[in-house]
């Protein structure tokens, strides 16, 4: 994931790759679209068989169209996929589509073209667009950018469910079937007894591998705990909420607590760590998409056959999942606008999203909660059904959230960027300071970034 200069570092093994018959269907290109050339550069993916859905996609819907689109991959590795996105909005010149990770719309919303006619399209026959989605790429009332099937992601609780059960006496397959409804101990599944929980699992050393460093891992599961206690740091108007929110100074004294049942070296770990820790069979639970137990499916089908996917746990304000979309914009200086929504709508249409999911295994999220239900989240595995509680789904009672949110998207990039919410854990579970002094740096960081 590079949707803040950080890097996905696992490749996925490939799922069987799926053209839906639904390309018969796509948008027709009408008048001055039809015709010509649409250059696309799409997020190149960590599956590898992710970039041939895209193709195929891509030139079935330019034959009939009858424009010739030209797609490129572009690496999140090294940033490059940033480096383009800049150096195109500075030139005015590249592209006509190209994949935006998480912060960018926002970023370069004065640069896009709005595209709320498409999204007016889909949502009369998907329903409404995640609030992630639309807090993310709706600015000044107007969507700049589609949100993306392709390389959007979740992060909830990815666990051996085996280790669960024997030393935590948690039974999350129970809880979690691979069916639309729950079981037995979900009301239990809250903060309070994962603390048990990783008491239980550090004393039987396979501690939880919960990162606490500036990585996205780490902001991203760090910032669902925050908002299930209610912890805002930033509201919707830009007003710094660090000290009159008694809620923070709970999450972050609860956070202390946790820390003394984690690996001592979390405040270092990068993306990868957490997964490693699973693969290995050091830990029994991290929070995370399904590349991990991708990668150990192929590498250590041991560990992969015991591991499972659901919700995160509940605080007092509710459960949230991390979510971490990428989005598809379109240039204001493209010439090649109308073909480009259009070929944007057929890739957001449920046929298409359903190829694109299927191939990564279950990895890529839509962005409508009406697509819950491909046929890959109830397939996959060993062991069967091991992703099918990946996306939030409504018995799961859950939102998705993107940490420092609501906070308006200019402030809120800068506190994810520069982890304010794991370096605040970090200061006074290994650096020794008091809550206060944390709560005071906080706010005087995220003021700074207000007054930017």
């Amino acid at each position: 994931m590079a949707g803040n200069g950080m890097t996905r570092r696992t490749t996925l093994r490939s799922g069987a790759g799926v053209i839906a018959a639904g390309v018969l269907s796509a948008p027709m290109v009408h008048a001055q679209g039809t015709g010509g050339t649409l250059r696309c550069g799409f997020w190149d993916h960590w599956v590898p068989v992710g970039n041939d859905v895209m193709r195929r996609l891509c030139a079935e819907w330019g034959q009939r169209n009858r424009v010739d689109v030209q797609v490129d991959f572009i690496t999140s590795v090294g940033n490059q996929n940033l480096l383009t996105i800049a150096a195109q909005a500075q030139s005015r010149s590249g592209h006509d589509i190209l994949s935006f990770p998480t912060w960018e719309p926002a970023a370069h919303a004065r640069l896009l073209e709005p595209v709320d006619d498409v999204i007016g399209r889909l949502v009369a026959k998907y329903g409404p667009v995640n609030p992630i989605g639309e807090y993310l790429a709706k600015r000044d009332g107007k969507w700049v950018a589609i949100p993306a099937v392709s390389g959007s992601q979740q992060k909830p609780s990815l666990a051996r469910f085996d280790l669960l059960k024997q030393h935590a006496g948690i039974d999350v397959q129970a809880m979690y079937p691979a069916a639309n409804q729950t079981g037995p101990g979900v009301d239990q599944w809250n903060w309070d007894n994962f603390l048990i929980a990783a008491e239980k699992c550090a004393q039987a050393q396979v501690p939880f591998g919960l990162p606490l460093g500036s990585f996205s891992d780490a902001v991203d599961w760090v910032g669902s705990m925050f908002r299930s206690f209610g912890a805002t740091l930033v509201d919707e108007r830009g007003n710094v909420t660090v000290r009159s929110n008694p809620a923070v100074r709970q999450v972050l004294e609860y956070a202390v607590r946790l820390c003394r049942f984690l690996p001592n070296d979390v405040y270092a770990w990068d993306d990868a760590s957490n997964n490693r820790a699973l693969i290995s069979g050091r830990s029994a639970l991290i929070f995370n998409p399904p590349s991990t137990w991708a990668v150990a499916r192929r590498d250590a089908p041991a560990v992969a056959e015991k591991c499972w996917t659901f919700p995160m746990p509940a605080g007092p304000q509710g459960r949230f999942t991390p979510y971490l979309p990428y989005f598809w914009g379109i240039w204001s200086f493209s010439r090649a606008k109308p073909a480009a929504k259009a070929l944007l709508e057929f890739l957001s249409e449920r046929e298409q999203a359903e190829a694109q999911t299927t191939t990564s295994s279950g990895y890529d999220i839509p962005p409508f909660n009406t697509m819950t239900d491909f046929k890959i989240w109830e397939t996959e595995g060993p062991p069967t059904g091991v992703v099918f509680n990946y996306p939030v789904k409504p018995h799961h009672h859950a939102q998705q959230n993107i940490a420092f949110a609501p906070a308006p998207a200019e402030i809120a990039v800068q506190g994810y960027n520069q982890a304010v919410n794991t370096k605040m854990i970090a200061r006074v579970a290994q650096g020794g300071e008091t809550i206060d002094q944390a709560l005071n740096w906080a706010e005087r960081e995220l003021r700074n970034f207000a007054r930017g």
